[in-house]
């Protein structure tokens, strides 16, 4: 993710630029087209605070795979979903690189104050690892890495959350004045880590053959699932019940899988596990599409990320979207004879 795409937000820590329209080179795999509205935010339209007359409106938050990296708006399973379901106006709140502790943020500060009927979590299931990081890697628009320090929460002994790093520090930080406590705190990515030098060595061999050595090693991406009482699970599930309970209409959690899950080179039982701990809450509704990817032929699965990164294609964002439409559909309709 360039940073020459974003301007600093003091809580949340950048946003995209209003009313930015750019072409976007993708890794040299793709170029997309970037409209952003006068909020901040991927969209051709303007976010209006009062509901559209006749429309159920969704907000929906979540980082690259919901804004749409690699894809123009339009290909994005918010902007198909309202083709599937006319009745629905979807506010795509997405925020690439973030986690879902700034996410919710983002609710708090741009997202609470424009009525809506549903809000989407879309709880991109490697945000385990970001919402428990202090330090964020990112690319300069030289592609040179960057450190920024992130907004968290901290989780407190009597279960409350504290919010750090705000305002955010603006500058980039020098590795070195990063103390050697807080440097297991630095988020890196994919290349960060345990072993991180083994998926360096095995990336360098290209794809097919990291493919092959995390299907038949069983490779498992997240830890921080296995169990309940993981502090990592800990933190994020303390951060998703106090969202959750700030929203005053229905919330729809919805765990958007890595390719390894997809793909079936690792097991998706512990993340499922976590988030099914969420089901009993009221008011909130627990949705993975996940059953909806691998019902797709396991020849055609490899087609919904790119080449070179995990984000979604256009044709991953319509498994997306239509699976998110028969969670929603069934809220819309009630909505609808809740009116007359």
């Amino acid at each position: 993710m360039s940073r020459g795409l974003f301007q600093y937000h003091p809580t949340i820590g950048y946003q995209f630029i209003p009313g930015l329209k750019a072409r976007v080179d993708h890794k040299g795999q793709c170029a997309y087209l970037v409209r952003v509205n006068g909020q901040g935010f991927r969209s051709e339209h303007e976010f209006q605070v009062a509901k559209t007359p006749g429309k159920f409106r969704v907000l929906l938050f979540g980082d690259s795979f919901t804004a749409g990296d690699g894809v123009s708006n339009k290909n994005r399973y918010s902007d198909v979903l309202e083709e599937l379901l006319p009745d629905v106006e979807v506010y795509n709140m997405g925020l690439p690189g973030s986690g879902t502790d700034q996410q919710y943020l983002v609710y708090r500060e741009l997202g609470s104050s424009l009525a809506h009927d549903l809000v989407v979590i879309a709880v991109q299931v490697e945000n385990i690892n970001r919402v428990n990081a202090r330090f964020r890697v990112y690319a300069d628009d030289a592609g040179n890495s960057q450190i920024f320090a992130k907004p968290y929460f901290q989780l407190q002994p009597d279960g409350r959350l504290a919010l750090e790093h705000v305002p955010v520090p603006k500058e980039p930080i020098v590795p070195a004045d990063i103390p050697a406590d807080q440097q297991r705190f630095v988020d890196g990515g994919a290349q960060s880590g345990r072993h991180a030098w083994l998926r360096r060595t095995i990336n360098r061999m290209g794809p097919q053959v990291k493919d092959l050595v995390q299907k038949f090693s069983r490779y498992q991406p997240l830890p921080g699932y296995d169990r309940t009482d993981d502090p990592r699970w800990q933190l994020m599930k303390a951060i998703l019940l106090q969202w959750i309970g700030e929203i005053s209409t229905p919330a729809l959690v919805f765990p958007v899988p890595l390719y390894h899950y997809i793909e079936e080179a690792a097991s998706p039982r512990a993340y499922q596990a976590r988030f099914d701990e969420l089901r009993e809450l009221p008011n909130v509704i627990v949705h993975d599409p996940l059953s909806d990817f691998l019902r797709q032929p396991v020849s055609a699965r490899r087609g919904f990320r790119f080449e070179l990164d995990p984000h979604p294609t256009p044709a991953g964002h319509r498994v997306l979207a239509e699976s998110l439409a028969q969670a929603i559909a069934p809220l819309v309709k009630r909505k609808v004879h809740s009116r007359t």
